[in-house]
């Protein structure tokens, strides 16, 4: 699975994921489990989940031994944890498909994730062809099907009935089922992201392969949810006791239609704030600002400010070069009656590099920009150097919150 920003989703399909709770924008969180490594400069980690998960398939597939292969006895489930590692190792070579694509055009990959139901691959950015769209999530249920056909060949090789030879028809099965999953036409599988490409190309607009491929996504919901349980019942599986199994089956089920549901949502709330975000410019997000000496009240500098119908100040040296930025935050914090004896230049933070911003920023290129060097206010100039004003996080905030559909609280100048 491959996330690039559009919501995260399971089983080792196709997937980005920013958190429903906070929509500030900010620095992309690293870690997310235990680091394994760094393949093609991409960092892999195993979620927490990812151990339960093993723990069950250790369990089931110790069962499924114990009527193939009783001699083994308790060895059963060491031979089915090799099972599970094997298992998520193909899902990891699943999601290195999509990683190697992804940098192949140019795409910067966060981290791949092996976690509850398989992996996701977070990647940054969009494609920029529907044709790219369509290989970049091909590939991956590609290299699962190629190793369903190695495992087939395998099992070729050794004797049935031995360990060996049940390992590689349950990694052919489970690779199989890997890609026949992820092929489903619906978001967050690579199926979707496959169906999303046809419709962006057919109609030339991502947002129309977006909604068809999410609305999809909710359908296949749905139908996993009503179908899992009832197909494999009619597969005739192991023998229900006390409805144990029909029980799990229902879980099951339940838990990989959350899982597409969520992330068919979460693709379709990704894609119209991106079709949003050029909204958001810098030039227009911008506070004017005045330039006051380091040594300055903040009374004085205030007084200056609203006559000049400013919101924000810079601090300048001598030859009027802005050296540092008084945050607005800090003038906050000071009691009106001791503004006067407060020099603006103990409020100030310097002036770093990359809190430099151009006033032609716009959209995804101006959050990238402010999410590379962290600040709470930034000085905008124009292309030719000259000081255009202050950009405020919290104003950025606010427009992205507006882009999201909500109602964004009024910013507060500083007083």
């Amino acid at each position: 699975m491959e996330n690039s920003g559009q919501g995260r989703s399971g089983g080792g399909g196709a997937g980005t994921q920013d958190e429903p709770g906070d929509r500030r924008p900010k620095r992309p969180r690293e870690g997310g489990g235990i680091l394994m490594g760094r393949p093609f400069g991409v960092p892999v980690y195993v979620a927490p989940s990812w151990f339960l998960v093993a723990a069950l398939i250790t369990w089931v597939f110790g069962g499924q031994l114990d009527r193939v292969l009783p001699e083994l006895g308790g060895v059963r489930y060491l031979v089915s944890l090799f099972f599970a590692v094997a298992f998520y190792a193909s899902v990891l070579v699943h999601e290195l498909a999509h990683t190697v694509a992804a940098l192949r055009f140019k795409l910067p990959v966060r981290r791949i994730q092996l976690q509850f139901f398989g992996g996701v691959s977070e990647i940054e950015k969009e494609s920029e062809t529907p044709g790219r769209e369509f290989v970049l999530a091909f590939v991956g249920p590609l290299l699962s099907l190629v190793l369903a056909g190695l495992f087939y060949l395998g099992m070729r090789v050794v004797e049935p009935g031995t360990v060996p030879g049940v390992l590689l028809a349950g990694l052919m099965v489970s690779n199989l089922l890997v890609a026949i999953f992820n092929l489903l036409p619906g978001l967050p599988l690579d199926g979707g992201r496959m169906l999303r490409a046809v419709v962006w190309k057919i109609s030339g607009n991502p947002m129309t392969g977006t909604v068809a491929a999410a609305w999809i996504g909710r359908a296949l919901a749905v139908a996993v949810l009503i179908g899992l349980p009832l197909l494999t019942r009619a597969a005739g599986g192991s023998e229900d006791i006390g409805g144990v199994d029909s029980l799990t089956d229902a879980l099951l089920a339940a838990i990989l239609a959350a899982i597409i549901w969520t992330g068919a949502g979460n693709g379709l709330r990704m894609a119209r704030l991106r079709e949003r975000l050029p909204g958001l410019r810098a030039r227009t997000l911008t506070r004017r600002a005045v330039p006051v000496e380091p040594a300055t009240p903040l009374s004085e500098a205030l007084r200056r400010a609203a006559e000049a119908g400013a919101r924000a100040l810079v601090v300048v040296d001598p030859h009027g070069t802005p050296t540092a930025l008084v945050r607005e935050s800090a003038i906050t914090g000071v009691p009106e009656h001791r503004r006067p004896w407060v020099a603006v230049s103990a409020l100030a933070q310097d002036i770093k590099d990359g809190m430099r911003v151009s006033a032609e920023l716009t959209g995804e290129e101006l959050l990238d920009t402010l999410r590379a060097t962290p600040a709470t206010e930034y000085l905008v100039v124009e292309p030719g150097g000259e000081v255009y004003g202050v950009l405020s996080t919290s104003d950025v905030e606010q427009a992205f919150v507006a882009a999201m559909g909500r109602t964004p609280s009024p910013a507060r100048p500083p007083s």
